[in-house]
């Protein structure tokens, strides 16, 4: 018979209970300060509620009433150096954080508001209601509440999505040698989602001063907990991963203070990743005024033993035997800060004339102008004003022949050397000589701190590398072993990474740069061989490289590096053991940004191309000799670089077009760039533009499926066939 062995986890994972007397010694002023920041918050999402029911919010009003006291027993353990995020479902996380912020020394129930929080419960109700005064001029409105200053970093309307970023943030507070903690907020829905789970292993693996902070309100949506998951008990998942846990009741303020106090004591002193899980109650449905009960997935008995342990009523009741509060005086608490909610709403708010009584509208002032739309989808470049930009055509500096894979080492060896911000992570970089194609060689043995080998989660580190961009004190450079696995990341980037800058409010920086490897032409197959740059093209916020030479890698990285917004550097194989022009010892100059090369000149037409494709372009023309084509590199793909100017000339001397790229039609670049050309250069142009793409199908294993799939010199050849015929 075989034994049995238990076995036990390593990591601690307790519950943590409050009794009488833990609340009998707690500080007063503490207790005073639960109740008056849980009344404030009450007030305020009644009065979002009011409002939602009158009209007035565009969108949805996720009520955090009921589950106020998670958030406020666990702000308060921090201070305004520690960083928070959360869900779509984060009022009252990023309310606590703020009113901590602007009354770090505690608050009183009874007092009147000062001017700071005053301020904040404005512009807080503002952005929810989309209006210029708020926090990001209305662009986040309730899902995406951010006020970095208070270290509220943004809240997120996707589930789970938030989550690697958090753990990007306490990456920043642990490579800046402080001991301030990161702590992102999230619910039973997001605890099965694979962001989660990845960024539980990631944080562990590296630990990370992160707190996985669970409000288990017992429904996402309308699906109970029990329903979703065989161990309802949540913070069990710290266990797989190593990670110290807690378990409290959510609706007492003091256990969860307590609980949280011991998580980030934990933290801060270097020992690693935690969990928090509250037991807690959304009062209401998910999004509106109305109990869960009107839906029929909840019952009046339960919401009604719930609703008992309102985290206003148990913390008065304490404060009131206490002799902390007197007879009546939580009910005045919660009087004054509804008048005072009503005062915060007239300044945005007015009588609709000739309307019911009653009734009002959002005065006309508060919107933000409708021409700001698309303001602060990227920066405006000003980072690049005293780089070393030299020309775009040519070589500035003297070159010598060298593969382009040894240029990307040279490069990020270079910017390691003179940037200690710069950051290299990604599968496998730190090993095997550079990573599965050298691209990092030597970098690992000369910064082993600096180049970070990942776990297989893609969806985690490029969410923690955006979050360490959101912080901003240090640049991560990611690398996607192929860019196919960008499917697996699609959340953070282009949910996150790419719209955070705009949705935020259109001024803070994400400087991001991450390196994605084309493999066509290899025999990996399907899954391995995209050309992403079609799919980066449509995500407004990316800006997007392809360099073709040596020469040009340095160049575009450097300028890549300095830029404020994420940059994806698109790597071919075909060109990394290519010999071509590289700089013998400057790796200090940056290309400009937004300028193409003109790889050949000519008068017949214009060939538009990128990455791999330039030489089998060039091959082509050469080859075929009937076509005096002018062959264009086109280097920056995104919508706000193209270089116009450059393709307005050579289309006014050739009047024709074509646009060259190697991948499949469906994903194609050359789509949108040929509706642009068409539409802005329609007088030019003497035929309609000619496309050379990859086939429908992805690439195969065989051989001879996988060129049949691609295109080459002989399907732009081809092109240049018809060409001459006319």
């Amino acid at each position: 018979m075989p034994q049995h062995r238990p076995l036990t986890p390593a990591a601690p994972w307790v519950e943590v209970v409050a009794t009488d007397e833990d609340w009998d010694a707690a500080d007063p002023q503490l207790l005073r300060t639960f109740y008056a920041q849980l009344v404030w918050i009450r007030a305020f999402e009644q009065y979002v509620l009011d409002l939602a029911g009158a009209g007035l919010i565009h969108g949805p009003a996720h009520s955090s009433i009921g589950q106020e006291g998670g958030a406020v027993g666990s702000v308060l353990a921090l201070t305004s150096e520690d960083s928070v995020n959360g869900s779509h479902r984060g009022h009252h996380q990023f309310l606590a954080k703020a009113l901590h912020h602007v009354e770090p020394k505690g608050m009183d129930p009874l007092a009147p508001p000062s001017d700071d929080v005053r301020d904040v419960l404005l512009r807080t109700l503002a952005e929810i209601a989309g209006l210029d005064r708020g926090w990001s001029h209305g662009r986040g409105g309730s899902m995406h509440l951010q006020w970095k200053e208070a270290g509220a970093m943004g809240t997120n309307a996707i589930v789970g999505g938030g989550v690697p970023q958090a753990a990007g943030f306490a990456f920043a507070h642990q490579r800046s040698g402080t001991d301030a903690v990161s702590v992102t907020y999230f619910g039973d829905g997001a605890v099965n989602i694979g962001s989660t789970l990845e960024t539980m292993n990631l944080a562990g693996a590296w630990a990370l001063p992160v707190c996985f902070f669970i409000e288990n309100n017992r429904y996402a949506v309308s699906t109970s907990v029990e329903e979703a998951t065989a161990e309802p008990r949540l913070s069990a998942r710290g266990m797989g991963f190593n990670l110290a846990s807690w378990k409290v009741d959510g609706q007492d303020p003091l256990a969860v203070h307590l609980a949280m106090t011991e998580a980030v004591e934990h933290m801060r002193a270097g020992r690693g990743s935690t969990v928090v899980e509250v037991d807690t109650y959304r009062f209401f449905h998910q999004n509106g005024g109305f109990a869960g009960s009107a839906f029929g997935y909840r019952d009046k008995e339960e919401e009604k033993a719930w609703r008992l342990r309102d985290p206003l009523t148990i913390t008065s009741a304490h404060l009131e035997r206490l002799g902390l509060l007197g007879d009546g005086e939580a009910d005045r608490a919660l009087t004054q800060a509804k008048a005072v909610m009503e005062e915060i709403g007239d300044v945005l708010l007015e009588p609709v004339p000739d309307g019911k009584p009653g009734q009002r509208r959002i005065r006309a002032a508060e919107w933000p102008d409708p021409a700001w739309v698309d303001v602060g989808v990227r920066g405006d470049l000003s980072e690049m004003d005293d780089a070393r930009v030299v020309a775009a055509e040519g070589h500035a500096v003297p070159v010598h022949d060298m593969k382009l894979v040894e240029s990307i080492a040279a490069v990020l060896g270079r910017r390691m050397e003179t940037d200690p911000g710069v950051i290299v992570m990604g599968e496998d970089v730190h090993r095997l000589n550079g990573g599965t194609n050298g691209a990092t060689r030597g970098l690992s043995e000369r910064f082993p701190d600096r180049v970070l080998g990942t776990p297989i989660s893609e969806n985690a580190f490029t969410g923690l590398a955006c979050g360490v961009a959101l912080d901003g004190r240090f640049t991560p450079v990611v690398e996607f072993m192929y860019a196919d696995f960008m499917w697996v990341a699609a959340d953070q980037l282009f949910n996150q990474v790419a719209r955070a800058r705009h949705m935020y409010g259109g001024d803070g920086a994400v400087p991001l740069v991450l390196r994605s490897k084309v493999a066509m032409g290899t025999g990996y197959g399907s899954q391995h061989s995209m050309d992403p740059a079609g799919i980066f093209a449509t995500s407004a916020g990316w800006r997007i490289v392809a360099p073709s030479t040596p020469y040009d890698y340095v160049g575009l990285m450097n300028a890549a590096l300095r830029c404020q917004d994420p940059v994806v550097v698109l790597e071919h194989v075909d060109l990394y053991n290519a010999v071509g022009p590289g700089p013998v010892d400057d790796l200090d100059f940056c290309l400009p940004v937004g300028k193409a090369a003109i790889r050949r000149e000519g008068k017949d037409a214009t060939i538009l191309t990128y990455l791999g494709m330039v030489p089998f372009v060039l091959e082509a023309v050469e080859e075929f000799g009937q076509v005096d084509a002018e062959v264009i590199d086109l280097r920056w793909l995104d919508r706000a670089s193209i270089d116009w100017d450059t393709i307005e000339a050579s289309i006014t001397k050739t009047n024709q077009v074509l646009i060259a790229e190697q991948g499949a039609v469906g994903t194609s670049y050359g789509g949108w760039l040929a509706d642009e050309i068409h539409r802005r250069f329609f007088d030019l142009l003497d035929a309609p533009v000619r496309r050379v793409t990859g086939a429908e199908a992805s690439p195969s294993i065989s051989k001879v499926l996988e060129r049949a799939a691609i295109a080459q010199k002989d399907e732009v050849i081809a092109e240049l066939t018809e060409i001459a015929r006319y």
